[in-house]
């Protein structure tokens, strides 16, 4: 009992300290952000101006099966503020339900209006989004594209605004960030804003700040073609071919402009299985960026700090691995500190990695000016109520996540599942009776109400043993196990 004992308190520090390495580093990209915000208080960004300045854009739309918000995206694009005689769109739809008549009907409505509109439709849908991007490739006749996912309506001036950087022969992608136009439709939705809002500052602008690669996030942005084509074009070997194709970029020299301060509104998932889908997607694409890309960022001309901070970022999703299993092990943990007569102090040193986090969703949340419609005080009340529930909810996704992330780096093949999305932009919309819900019940929502009463019984051990120090911590797994069950369940599409 003694030796297991001890390999429980092992392990257990083993994930704190990745843990907590994990959260410092983030804070070392905090330094930067305010480091940077401190020295460049000037918020304006570049405009196009002159009509006969500006170059040739292609707009490439992929779309699969989002019958729900690919008119108004349609609808969206074409007000653009930029001469219709300089770009063009391709919506690049591979839909296999009532999405594609809608997208044939709305090109036909705008190609009869004047616009330089085509759709182009695939049958395979081989390489999913990236797949459909590469083909796309053969079509556009633009030295620059702006590519946009269905959930997005950008602004008008969004190409006024993001091509003039371009006028830097060294850029080779500008990203704009991420706005969230039914971010207050639930809890769900305030959570999912709570943690984009940090990647759309602290981590995005602090790796800009820091001279460290960053990511071209997939949509709401612009790349150069020679910059494309020079990195190898769209490969469709990861999940997240952005975060592939944008390192690649960076490794060949080129450089990534984001523009925190020019936002493009967006729909977040608003039901728990559409998140899933997003979150394993995300969390398996970078696992498996990692597996690609390591080994050529340790033997590229990076210094060593930016090789670092690729590895913390590609490895992000690792981190959800650690949590998992932190939390495991912290049930088991109560009995063997009791059995060793040892003290939950000696793990004091971590709380740094969970100040540094509350530190960094603060700066991001209250302080960065994204959400100018809220007053501080709001803002500050908003975040002490929110950001206990995120972090329960995080912990609620670890085995969902943790599942991806080992598929990821084992090498193991999944198809790209979309997030759908219901056209939902205010508190009177639903998504019920729609279509895209899911339908299954999967072993992994099983095992997470299981896991809810797991660690109800971790507070039952904490009580009767009379050690306080995992009560609260046990709480918020239960919680958060419970409330990711629970949702998963609820929203399950019920015939």
């Amino acid at each position: 009992m003694a030796i297991a004992s001890y390999i429980i308190i092992a392990l257990y520090t083993i994930a704190l300290s990745y843990i907590t390495i994990y959260c410092l580093m983030q804070f070392h990209l905090l330094f930067y952000y305010k480091r940077f915000h401190w020295t460049n208080q000037d918020g304006n960004y570049l405009k196009a101006e002159k009509d006969e300045d500006l170059p040739f854009v292609t707009i490439q739309l992929p779309v699969f099966n989002e019958m729900y918000v690919v008119e108004r995206l349609i609808d969206n694009i074409v007000e653009f503020d930029y001469p219709k005689d300089k770009y063009e769109i391709h919506v690049l739809d591979d839909s296999t339900d009532e999405t594609l008549e809608i997208s044939k009907q709305k090109v036909a409505e705008y190609e009869r209006k004047g616009y330089n509109i085509k759709l182009f439709h695939r049958t395979d849908r081989s390489g999913y989004k990236a797949g459909a991007l590469k083909e796309g490739m053969k079509h556009a006749k633009g030295k620059f594209i702006a590519i946009f996912d269905a959930d997005f309506l950008p602004r008008k001036d969004f190409l006024r605004t993001t091509i003039p950087y371009f006028n830097n022969p060294k850029i080779g992608v500008v990203q704009t960030r991420w706005e969230h136009i039914n971010q207050d439709y639930s809890v769900i939705t305030k959570l999912q804003a709570l943690q984009l809002n940090v990647h759309f500052t602290v981590e995005q602008s602090g790796r800009r700040a820091a001279n460290c690669l960053l990511q071209f996030n997939g949509t709401a942005g612009v790349w150069r073609v020679e910059t494309i084509n020079d990195a190898g074009g769209w490969e469709a070997d990861t999940l997240t071919e952005d975060l592939d194709l944008s390192y690649r970029a960076q490794m060949k020299g080129w450089e990534i402009m984001y523009l925190e301060k020019f936002g493009s509104p967006a729909e977040l998932p608003a039901e728990m299985n559409g998140l899933k889908s997003q979150q394993f997607r995300w969390m398996k694409g970078g696992a498996e960026n990692a597996r690609k890309l390591l080994p050529t960022v340790w033997k590229s001309n990076l210094s060593f700090i930016q090789k670092v901070h690729a590895t913390v970022h590609l490895m992000s999703s690792g981190v959800f691995l650690f949590i998992f299993f932190g939390g495991l092990f912290s049930v088991p943990l109560v009995f063997a500190l009791q059995k060793l007569g040892f003290s939950s102090e000696m793990f004091a040193l971590f709380w740094s990695g969970l100040a540094a986090i509350v530190l960094i969703y603060f700066v991001a949340n209250v302080q960065a000016e994204i959400n100018v419609k809220e007053g501080k005080v709001k803002r500050i009340l908003k975040f002490v109520f929110l950001f206990p529930v995120f972090l329960a909810l995080s912990m609620g996704l670890s085995l969902h996540n943790s599942i991806a992330v080992l598929q990821g780096y084992m090498g193991k093949k999944s198809p790209f599942v979309r997030t759908p999305k219901f056209n939902i932009n205010t508190i009177s919309d639903s998504f019920k009776k729609r279509k895209y819900l899911g339908k299954k019940l999967s072993w992994t929502t099983i095992m997470e109400g299981v896991l809810s009463v797991y660690f109800l019984f971790g507070i039952l051990a904490g009580i009767y043993l009379q050690n306080w120090s995992f009560i609260f911590f046990h709480t918020m797994l239960m919680f958060g196990y419970g409330t990711i069950f629970y949702y998963t369940i609820r929203h399950l599409k019920v015939k």
